[in-house]
């Protein structure tokens, strides 16, 4: 993206927060959004300190300056950034190998490698995941982020189903009949309140993790500056920068498509860095978007402005600071049943149903399965999406190798094949069959105008042809190369060996 375009971003995007503050309805729907999305963020945040083996206040502080500074500077406006379960699962390793105090050298060597990623434009290599892969990230979130609940319900006393069942019925049918109020809110509100009021003993967020009031300070530099160091944190630290970009830009495609409206991936890329090394500075751990806590920003709250995870990050801070006393008694039952429901809205119902999936290349079910498969076997989406991707390209290359033709032509004492198709390292392998090395006379053309040589696979092939004709005396022209196909055939030809 060039400059002039993130700056429209940067226009559009303070336009639009404008008009939400100008607006009182508007206003109203983005701070009520970014209530109940910071009241969804506290019951993942928590649990993934414990994955990570740090305090939860730790996890709770980075992710208010993870959400604010990407609702400042991100690329993607109302996607909720915090310290997430797929960044805690490859810094948890190491803490529990070498210990906490290597967090942070990891961290901000991660956020460094997410700031370079930015600004050299790779975030463009997102347009390489094909919808497969897409759709399979989608529904084993939703998997994830579903049974990631189940031991908050499952397993517990009768009056815990009661609420669990009464959350349900606000969160599903409350916005048939009062929509100027998120129905999750409602649920949290009315749920505490009846559990409070009537001295109700159930599990609640202080179960969670201690809830002490306060603000923590700067996170300090425990360990020696040195190469030792260096080895111990590069792997988390490239695992950090990785998994927290590719789950970042897919979270920012897929609320694109919610919203239908662009975002900047370049920009969200180097955001997400600069916001992580603050976050290691002051919290301690790093982050990257919340899938599940965008879908209720952006589906359940509607917002679509950067006022709403302001709001969000700003509810969290009082919540963790002035109000843990009050947060603590939240009810895990209804924090669990609002993220069910959002786990199956964020399912793509209709690529499971048997008509898509008899309708769709077996191919591409084939990654969506393998992609849902590999990420709910492993907890870990950066892992599920490579392994997508991985497959949908071996699959790709496999299916277009086969559609190159070469049709053959004899005038006289001269044969022609005229090749049709790309000439890559997969199909330049079956090029070899498509000749009549023993029978065709002692002038051959191959006319390559209608293909195109991709590689120097390709090259090393036409030279093996032009070489298996030679033991039989015959001539070969290669003609029809222009433009990139003739540049790096004239640079190979007769070089590779």
């Amino acid at each position: 993206m060039s400059k002039t375009e993130t700056m429209s971003a940067g226009q559009t995007d303070d336009l639009r927060v404008s008009q939400v503050l100008r607006s009182p309805k508007l206003l109203t729907r983005e701070t009520l959004a970014g209530v109940i999305t910071a009241l969804a963020l506290i019951p993942e945040v928590i649990s993934f300190s414990v994955i990570a083996g740090v305090d939860p206040k730790v996890s709770l502080i980075a992710s208010v300056v993870l959400c604010l500074t990407l609702s400042l500077l991100g690329g993607r406006p109302a996607m909720v950034t915090a310290a997430a379960g797929s960044v805690a699962l490859v810094i948890g390793p190491m803490v529990h190998t070498h210990g906490v105090e290597y967090i942070l050298p990891a961290v901000v060597l991660g956020g460094v490698i997410q700031i370079l990623f930015g600004l050299a434009g790779l975030a463009r290599m997102m347009r390489y995941i094909p919808r497969s892969v897409m759709l399979g990230f989608v529904n084993a979130l939703g998997v994830l982020i579903f049974f990631a609940q189940v031991p908050h319900v499952w397993g517990q006393s009768p009056l815990v189903w009661g609420l669990f069942a009464a959350t349900l019925v606000i969160v599903l049918l409350l916005p048939r009949i009062f929509k100027s109020i998120p129905s999750p809110l409602v649920a949290i509100v009315v749920v505490t309140a009846v559990a409070l009021l009537l001295g109700w003993r159930v599990p609640n967020v202080a179960d969670e993790g201690p809830m002490s009031a306060g603000l923590p300070g700067l996170t300090q530099l425990l360990v020696p500056l040195n190469l030792n160091t260096l080895q111990i944190v590069w792997p988390t630290a490239l695992s950090v920068a990785f998994v927290g970009l590719m789950e970042s830009l897919l979270t920012a495609k897929l609320v694109d498509d919610i919203t239908d409206t662009p975002s900047s991936k370049r920009r969200e890329s180097w955001a997400l860095g600069i916001a992580n090394i603050l976050a290691g500075f002051y919290g301690g751990i790093a982050g990257c978007a919340m899938i599940g806590q965008t879908i209720v920003n952006v589906e359940m709250g509607k917002a679509r402005s950067r006022v709403s995870t302001v709001v969000a990050g700003l509810v969290l801070l009082l919540l963790v600071t002035g109000l843990s006393t009050l947060m603590a008694q939240i009810p895990m039952v209804v924090l669990a049943g609002i993220m069910m429901v959002v786990a199956v809205k964020t399912v793509n119902w209709h690529s499971l149903q048997p008509a898509t999936l008899k309708r769709m290349p077996w191919s591409e079910t084939l990654v969506m399965v393998l992609t849902v498969a590999i990420t709910v076997w492993t907890s870990n989406l950066a892992l599920g999406v490579l392994a997508g991707v991985i497959v949908a390209m071996m699959l790709f290359a496999r299916r277009i190798a086969h559609v190159i033709r070469a049709e053959r032509e004899v005038t006289g004492d001269i044969a022609t094949y005229t090749v049709r198709g790309p000439l890559f390292f997969a199909s330049s392998n079956d090029l070899f069959e498509h000749f009549d090395y023993a029978h065709d006379p002692k002038t051959v053309v191959i006319d390559l105008t209608h293909a195109q040589i991709w590689d120097a696979s390709s090259v090393a092939a036409l030279d093996g042809i032009v070489h298996r004709y030679g033991r039989y005396g015959v001539q070969v022209e290669v003609i029809g190369l222009e433009g990139w196909s003739g540049e790096v055939h004239n640079r190979l030809s007769g070089k590779l060996g």
